[in-house]
């Protein structure tokens, strides 16, 4: 039934620094969305809109505290988005999935949202981007 996730949508209070958290952190580029009646913005990978942001009046919580916990993204650098977010002053941390060749990156959106971005090894990053 299902065939792929589609995008992910967060309602924030702070729009402009999450829309710049997701752009200049993660590398995720700003295009176009519909007029909706509200502010929003929705971010690309490629050709492909997976995050979109709308506004909010009031704070919501951090996915820590919510049933949904994180959003994961496959990455195919994992030594260049290190660099990225210790350029940046972006915190994370660094695991290995047990029994996996996967190394796993961990950080958070300024609303608190966990972020994981998965390195599944130089073969299969290579198989993904063609």
């Amino acid at each position: 039934m299902i065939l792929d996730l589609d995008h992910i949508n967060i309602a924030t209070d702070r729009l402009t620094e999450t829309r710049d958290f997701w752009r200049d952190v993660l590398g995720l580029t700003e295009r176009w969305r519909p007029a909706f009646p509200f502010d929003g913005h929705w971010l690309y990978s490629g050709d492909k809109p997976v995050v979109h942001l709308m506004a909010r009046p009031t704070a919501g919580v951090g996915s820590d505290q919510a049933t949904l916990n994180h959003v994961a993204f496959a990455i195919g650098d994992l030594e260049g988005a290190k660099a990225r977010l210790n350029g940046l002053g972006v915190g994370f941390r660094e695991i290995g999935v047990p029994d996996a060749p996967i190394k796993q990156l961990f950080l958070q959106d300024p609303n608190g949202i966990a972020i994981e971005l998965n390195y599944l090894g130089a073969e299969t990053a290579k198989a993904r981007s063609t």
